[in-house]
């Protein structure tokens, strides 16, 4: 497994990121067995592993942390704060109040003493970036955390928190972690050069596109709606949907392409993505050991420029194949009355 430096931090990681979204509730119940993918990957170079503390409500840390045991130093660790984790409003959000909190309920879950990379989740439109940041530089400070990071900024917004880093002495995000797939590729256009242009390390999530490209779609029928997610995201996968129904053409023209290079198309969509320069690491999210196991048989795929050209073809640079699977989506689009006088 090739190794990147996480930005400017001077942090070793690999080039696939362990993301345990799919460890608990949200996917793999088998405490156990999560465990031991964990360590599979561990032990096939994979050190940096990613965790969030609502996934699964707090129960996907406790995994990652009963992983960790004798093996914390072998691990770069990251986790992220923001969304909500109690009725309260104030159990939530990138505030000093709650992120404070948000930490050390996470260190606890964890089962260690500090994390490597922490992130901020999401923009939180009600505090002052500099308020976060100073609460961040604490915790810095404090050695409970070596650096930190966003999730999901437009690139406006991480030039904002450069800079305003910078006017206040406060510690700077050194990561982001976007979306990024063949079929997510908005981030080209500005989040990716931005990231690049501060020298932050990029941590990308989704590669398989939300499963699109996992080759288990190949005609309308495949979809399941009424398979978990899939019902609360049918703006992602409602094949009816003009934006998804575009896909699978795309996925014709794709697997063709991997059939060519004799891999499975997973292997083709976790090397697109690992292609980027300005990419540091590629999140795998896998929910099974079989997934695992295909997944870390891929790292060894390089895409040669004609790979790449075809792959600009179907989806062009800088492009959404469905604008609508943004997870962000700024305030002032967001609400109308922001419009409106």
């Amino acid at each position: 497994m090739k190794r990147r430096i996480l930005g400017g931090t001077g942090i070793s990681v690999s080039e696939y990121a362990f993301g345990a979204m799919m460890l608990g509730e949200w996917g793999n119940p088998d405490h156990e067995e999560g465990v031991r993918m964990l360590h599979t990957a561990l032990d096939a170079g994979v050190n940096f592993w990613d965790t969030a503390d609502m996934y699964s409500g707090g129960e996907n840390e406790r995994i990652v942390g009963k992983a960790l045991k004798g093996r914390r130093d072998d691990v770069v660790l990251a986790t992220k704060g923001f969304f909500q984790m109690g009725s309260d409003p104030n159990q939530g959000g990138l505030s000093r109040r709650w992120l404070t909190r948000a930490l050390d309920d996470s260190l606890r879950r964890l089962d260690t003493d500090y994390v490597d990379l922490y992130q901020v989740h999401r923009p939180d439109p009600a505090t002052d970036i500099e308020e976060t940041l100073s609460v961040l530089s604490d915790f810095v400070r404090s050695g409970k955390v070596r650096a930190v990071g966003s999730s999901d900024f437009p690139a406006e917004q991480i030039v904002e928190a450069q800079w305003v880093a910078e006017k206040r002495g406060l510690v700077r995000f050194r990561a982001e972690q976007p979306p990024y797939s063949i079929f997510n590729r908005a981030i080209e256009a500005a989040v990716l050069p931005t990231a690049q242009k501060y020298g932050m390390g990029v941590l990308t999530w989704s590669p398989l596109a939300s499963g699109w490209l996992s080759g288990r779609f190949v005609r309308p029928s495949d979809v399941d709606l009424s398979e978990g997610r899939r019902t609360l995201q049918a703006h992602k996968f409602d094949p009816a949907l003009p934006a998804n129904a575009v896909k699978f053409e795309a996925i014709a023209q794709l697997k063709k392409i991997a059939d060519d290079l004799g891999r499975p198309l997973t292997h083709l969509a976790t090397a697109f993505v690992r292609a980027h320069p300005g990419v540091t690491s590629a999140i795998i999210g896998p929910r099974t050991p079989s997934q695992l196991d295909d997944l870390l048989a891929g790292a060894d795929l390089e895409l040669d420029d004609d790979v790449l050209d075809r792959i600009d073809d179907i989806v062009p640079p800088g492009t959404d194949l469905n604008s609508a699977e943004k997870d962000y989506t700024p305030p002032a689009l967001a609400d109308k009355h922001l419009r409106r006088r």
